[in-house]
Formats: C-alpha cells, structure tokens, sequence
C-alpha cells in the first residue's frame, strides 16, 4: 500500500514545481471531520455528480468549503487529480481559489474558500431571489465571469478548456463578485493547440455544443458556446430547457432567436429587472447569440467577448442561426451518432438539464 507521502506525490507530481511543498497545500484528516462538525447534514451545502460539499470553520475562524468525492465513483480520482493539478496553478478574482486537498485512506477532500452566496442558479432561477439581482449585479456577473474564462483560455500560463460552465458552477461571494469553479472535467491544452476530440463526453445538455454532444470535438469555442448559454439565462432568468411545442423541441436559444430576429427584445428579459440600461441588456442578448452560433468559426473567442462587453463602440456582426437542437429527433440523433463510435468500455456521462 502507499504511503501517504508517496500517494500526494502520485498526484502532485506534476505541479510539485509549482508550490513550495506539497504539504503547504495539504490539510489533516481530522482537522476538516471537526471543522465540518464530522462532515453533518446541516453543513452539507450540495450534492454534486462526484460528491458532497460542505461549509466548514477551521480553528482560526477562516470558512471553508469542503468536496468530499464520493468513495464509489469510478472517475473520483481523477477528477481529483485534474482539479487540485488545475487549481494549484491558476489564480485569478474570477476563479474559485483552492486552499488545500487531505488524502487519507478511502477519503479525497478539496478545500476552498467559502462563498457565501452559493452559486448563480440558486439565484437567477429562483422567483423570489432573481429580484435581488438587478441588472448592474447580472452585468456585473456577466463581466466577472468572461474573464475568468479569458484568464483560462489565453491569460495564464496553461490554456483551460472548463468544459462544464453553467449557472451552478458560478459561485457568488459577499459582494456577488462571481467565481468559476469545478475543474474536475477541464482540460490542459498546449497553447497553440485549437482543438481535441474525446470519446468520453461530459457535460450538461443544454450547455454543450453541437459538436462536441455530436462529434465529441471540443475547443475553447465549446467553452464561449457555454459562456453564450449562461448569458442568455442570467438575461432571462430561464433555463435553457427544453419545451415540447407540437412536434417541435424549443429550448431557451430557440425562443430568443425567434424573439431577437422579430425585434421582440422585451419578451426576452426578465420582467424581475425593473431598471437598467436597454441598449446594454440588448447588446449582451446579441453578444449572447454570437456565442451559441451553430458555426464554430462565427463564434467570437473569449478576447473578442470581452472588448465587445467593454466598449459599445465596437460593431457587432449579425448572428447566424444558433444551435436550436429543434427537431424532435434530435436527442436521439445525437446518442446514436455517439454511440456508434464508442465501445462498450468508453464512458458518455451527460448530465441532464439542472433541475
């Protein structure tokens, strides 16, 4: 059996240059069972597809939030890895910051700073909440948000596919200051690499593109696929789900396209936003529509969102038709098109539309 010693250098290795001691990052066991009260249901903050995350109270006060992967998911260890690799590295306001990791025995635990807000779905897609984000705050988000991804795909040192961006991995903090987190299903890309394709799909519908449900073909245009989605739901306040019309299958992309091409803005906007600027509103659901453009190369890359975020004189394209994923066959187009090219070994772990 190894050690623990030989067991964090089995997964740090790679980033051991990167952090003065492995230990500096590393927590005792028992430390995070006392501070989350032996990890009780009343700290537990959700449940997430590779486990439980807790609010916690180390001894000095300082809160955190604990990740504690779940004993018997097969892709436990390697999310694990992937996230404290990823995260070891990256620093930035936007992104979520890990403190530390505890391995003992059976257990993997990621420690991270404690947001105090949760995350944007538990806002945006509340009746009762969503009327406490104004526009400035959603805008405020939208912003935060691009350039964490703008850190991720050109401003650090690593180029970051996330892979996984929706409202519930962006985390809030006391100032509603956003936080990309989970990295567990990220991937490194070589800087001048433009693409990768991968026989294990991961994700959530609604939030993938096209060719990466379809083909498993994803880039950093898949990531501004997902920024787009996110845009269209923080203006809304609407999941991107499905709606069954006739033999037809609508989903929030659908409805805005329909709705911007027809100059009916106002449908589009969540009536909970009593102010804010229209032109900005309207600029962020074209901006929006860019990035959920069925076209890979119509999509604008993380560089150009922001500048077109920043300064409203710079002109905006038309936007082509979006990835409306309209037809009813669809769903089941994609699965056999995937499946035809994955042997039975070969993992296809979509996630359905949050609930």
């Amino acid at each position: 059996m190894l050690a623990l010693n030989d067991r964090v250098f089995v997964f740090l290795g790679e980033v051991v240059d990167e952090i003065s001691t492995a230990e500096s990052l590393q927590f005792d066991f028992g430390t995070i069972r006392a501070a989350t009260d032996n990890f009780s249901d009343s700290k537990k903050l959700g449940q997430g597809g590779f486990g439980a995350v807790y609010m916690g109270q180390l001894s000095n006060g300082q809160e955190i939030a604990v990740k504690r992967l779940s004993q018997n998911s097969s892709q436990g260890e390697l999310e694990f890895k992937n996230e404290v690799m990823l995260l070891a590295r990256l620093q930035h306001r936007n992104l979520v910051r890990l403190l530390g990791f505890c391995l003992e025995g059976v257990e993997q635990l990621l420690i991270y700073e404690f947001m105090p807000n949760s995350s944007l779905d538990q806002f945006i897609f509340d009746p009762l909440k969503r009327a406490n984000l104004n526009w400035d705050r959603r805008h405020k988000i939208i912003m935060g948000v691009a350039r964490g991804m703008l850190y991720l795909h050109e401003d650090s040192r690593l180029r970051i596919i996330h892979r996984d961006l929706k409202a519930s991995n962006i985390l809030l903090d006391s100032d509603m200051n956003p936080k990309i987190s989970d990295f567990g299903m990220a991937r490194l890309f070589e800087l001048d690499q433009t693409r990768a394709e991968t026989n294990r799909i991961v994700g959530t519908y609604g939030y993938m593109a096209p060719e990466y449900v379809i083909h498993g073909t994803f880039s950093v245009k898949s990531d501004v696929f997902s920024f787009g989605v996110l845009v269209l739901e923080i203006v809304s306040g609407q999941k991107n789900t499905f709606y069954h019309m006739g033999d037809d299958i609508e989903a929030l992309i659908g409805y805005v396209w329909k709705n911007w091409r027809e100059g009916s803005i106002s449908n589009i906007i969540d009536p909970s936003i009593s102010s804010g600027s229209s032109t900005e509103i309207a600029r962020c659901i074209h901006i929006g529509l860019l990035c959920v453009q069925e076209d890979v190369a119509s999509r604008p890359t993380m560089t150009s969102v922001l500048l077109m975020l920043n300064s409203h004189s710079v002109s905006l394209q038309v936007p082509s038709r979006p990835a409306l994923f309209m037809h009813s066959g669809i769903e089941f187009d994609m699965h056999r098109s995937k499946s035809n090219q994955l042997s039975k070994n070969e993992a296809f772990m979509i996630e359905p539309y949050p609930q």
